[in-house]
């Protein structure tokens, strides 16, 4: 069985029309969300309709979840205080031009998605699929986190040998085996950290020896992508950011 899992569209519509089309020429049994549709971009009604369009599935990422209930910024973390300003006035730009239709959409995404591709009548390994980490969105599963942090999460979530756990927030894809327990994180369609620009994805094989993961790249548009940021009203320096996957710029 073949399962796509998309993460961290953040409002790019070239980035994520891309990839659903690079996932169409791959044979996949179906495609889940892990969140974050909207943030930074300047499609997110957009990237909504999108995903509804095509039902599918998935959950609430931080900035889903805090655009639709109001929340004073969207619990991103920065370092860099040109990246916090940034966010900053992005997350009120979000907020102002998401539909209260679109709001309520995002408000009724779940926090985690438990699914058994092989069915629910045997005791084949599970599917689990969170945004950010077990215990909230806003928590970044990193790489580099240590075995003791993977080994808490896996706890929390209920995760057995066999078992594959995803998650993005941290917009950078990586995958490694804790205990028997397949981790990966998808990286990011719309707004990548890795120094890539091109969309990443998940593509995972399931199968009797286990699982099978890779991160498809897919470029996409990035003029279009950086004139309509312009054109949004949207700070110029998103753009710039997309174009150098996410490395710092001058700009």
């Amino acid at each position: 069985m073949r399962l796509a899992f998309i993460s961290d569209i953040h409002g790019n519509l070239p980035a994520l029309d891309a990839v659903l089309a690079d996932i169409s020429l791959r044979e996949v049994d179906a495609t889940y969300h892990l969140g974050d549709l909207v943030g930074y971009g300047p499609w997110p009604n957009e990237v909504i309709d999108r995903i509804r369009a095509r039902g599918i599935a998935g959950i609430a990422g931080n900035y889903d979840t805090t655009v639709a209930l109001g929340h004073d910024t969207c619990g991103c973390q920065h370092d860099d205080p040109v990246q916090k300003a940034l966010s900053v006035e992005s997350y009120r730009w979000t907020t102002a031009k998401v539909t209260p239709g679109n709001k309520r959409f995002l408000a009724s995404l779940p926090f985690r998605l438990d699914l058994r591709p092989f069915g629910g009548h045997a005791a084949g390994p599970a599917v689990i699929i969170v945004h950010g980490a077990a215990t909230l969105n806003t928590v970044y599963w990193r790489e580099d986190r240590t075995e003791s942090f993977c080994r808490k999460m896996i706890a929390r979530l209920g995760a057995n040998a066999g078992d594959v756990v995803l998650f993005g927030h941290t917009h950078k894809p990586w995958s490694r085996v804790v205990d028997g327990r397949t981790l990966v994180n998808t990286g990011s369609v719309g707004r990548p950290r890795d120094g890539d620009p091109r969309g990443s994805y998940a593509l995972v094989d399931l199968g009797a020896d286990g699982a099978d993961i890779r991160f498809p790249r897919v470029a996409y548009d990035l003029d279009r992508a950086s004139a309509a940021i312009v054109a949004a009203g949207l700070p110029p320096a998103l753009g710039a950011i997309l174009r150098t996957g996410g490395l710092r710029t001058s700009d």
